[in-house]
């Protein structure tokens, strides 16, 4: 097998997801042989730094020996049973190890496939509770300004992404979004603890007059990831936790992509001592190995569909939910963080990368470098629209795999990254910053 015969046969059979296909006759896919720790090796020899974690879900490294062991013993007792009227050891094993490890008293988990599944399953368990609960008229959500929770048509209501949405605006429900407290956004001389305090200010303004018909607040707590990495002040997690509870309105923490570490706190809602009514989780849930999320949700949620009734039952499914591979992948990824202590350990780990990113902080193109806990960003200072394809392109050269969001540039490594894999990742950008 060689590269170029991989991209010919990929290009005739695969329509690869968010891609304009014929931009690929001028951007050639990248043929991937096999991966191990953070590196990524094609077919001719070359090797890319996975500095993104493939779309933010590898935490551990690619072939994790650990997590691998699991998934090949689990193939050799149960590969899958229907969750609909079964059950098996490894569901109910992750299930009580996240009840203990998420904030609050989150003890029921929903089990889906993937993000936007996840964020579906939150949306229709908060309307649903409130039908139940005699506040059928509660049938609305918002959601912040740049907001990003995902592409199925709910996930898609409550996004503020316009590439994404405006194609899809006929099919989608209406949504409020209200102001983002990303602190890149603040006025001149406004701290980002300040700005995120108006902003709260503007969500309980509106809740004021709304929250009779509003359901739920979504956001993305610390770090709005589709917006360029955008991230805030905790405050502002707080604040909309006591506005939510003096309005009636549920909060959902779409923990998808910032959970399991990328903040620094296993999960980002920490960092402000608060609960949600709803815990959105993903990506790094099973160490990036296969498709696996889940909401978590509290115990009054649930009772309020525990009834006789089954038209009162949440009635909603994945067929692959809590798929028992995946459930022993989540498992031995929930091992690895407390065998190695990794929440303590990447910390001297972003303090490492911090001192060797230093460079970008006066660097004549950057602006907005910002870190929080295992994710960096900035923004390039460029007028040119083909930005992002070209930066990708300059970086593989580099023996890196960096992908723009627009203007902005980020790192989100495997946790395993090592310091010599830093220098190198710093070095690479620095270069292709030059160079583009």
């Amino acid at each position: 097998m060689s590269n170029q015969n991989l991209l010919e046969r990929s290009l005739k059979a695969v329509w690869h997801p968010c891609t304009q296909m014929k931009q690929h006759e001028m951007l050639p896919l990248v043929p991937i042989a096999r991966g191990e720790g953070v590196w990524l090796h094609d077919f001719d020899g070359g090797r890319y730094l996975d500095a993104i974690s493939s779309w933010w879900v590898n935490l551990f490294g690619h072939a994790n020996p650990r997590i691998n062991a699991a998934i090949c013993d689990q193939l050799d007792r149960l590969e899958h049973v229907m969750l609909a009227g079964f059950t098996h050891e490894p569901v109910v094993q992750l299930s009580e190890r996240l009840s203990k490890l998420a904030p609050g008293k989150l003890g029921h988990c929903f089990y889906g496939s993937d993000g936007a599944s996840a964020t579906e399953i939150a949306l229709k368990m908060s309307f649903h509770y409130w039908h139940n609960s005699g506040h059928p008229g509660k049938t609305g959500f918002i959601s912040l300004q740049n907001g990003y929770h995902g592409e199925t048509l709910g996930a898609l209501a409550v996004t503020d992404v316009a590439l994404f949405r405006e194609t899809y605006a006929p099919l989608l429900r209406h949504g409020t979004h209200v102001l983002t407290p990303d602190w890149r956004y603040a006025a001149e001389g406004e701290s980002p603890k300040d700005y995120a305090l108006r902003a709260a200010a503007e969500l309980e303004n509106h809740l004021a007059q709304h929250h009779a018909g509003i359901a739920a607040l979504i956001v993305e707590p610390l770090v709005q990831g589709a917006a360029g990495m955008g991230m805030y002040h905790p405050d502002y997690l707080k604040l909309a936790r006591e506005i939510c509870d003096k309005y009636q309105v549920h909060l959902i923490a779409d923990e998808i992509a910032v959970g399991f570490g990328r903040t620094g706190t296993l999960f980002a809602c920490e960092q402000a001592d608060i609960a949600p009514d709803f815990l959105c989780l993903a990506k790094g849930l099973s160490g990036g190995y296969l498709p696996l999320s889940v909401v978590m949700t509290t115990d009054k949620v649930y009772q309020a569909f525990y009834h006789d009734e089954t038209a009162r039952g949440f009635l909603h499914s994945h067929t692959h939910s809590g798929n028992a591979l995946a459930c022993r992948a989540a498992l031995a990824t929930l091992d690895i963080f407390e065998q190695d202590e990794i929440i303590a350990a990447n910390r001297i780990k972003a303090h490492y990368l911090n001192r060797a990113a230093q460079p970008f902080t006066s660097h004549p193109k950057v602006k907005n470098f910002r870190n929080c806990g295992m994710i960096w960003a900035f923004e390039v200072k460029t007028s040119d629209p083909a930005f992002a394809g070209k930066f990708f392109q300059a970086a593989l050269k580099q023996e890196l795999l960096l992908r723009p969001l627009g203007d902005t540039v980020y790192f989100m490594p495997p946790y395993v990254i090592n310091e010599q894999e830093m220098d190198l990742l710093v070095a690479g950008t620095l270069q292709t910053l030059d160079s583009c």
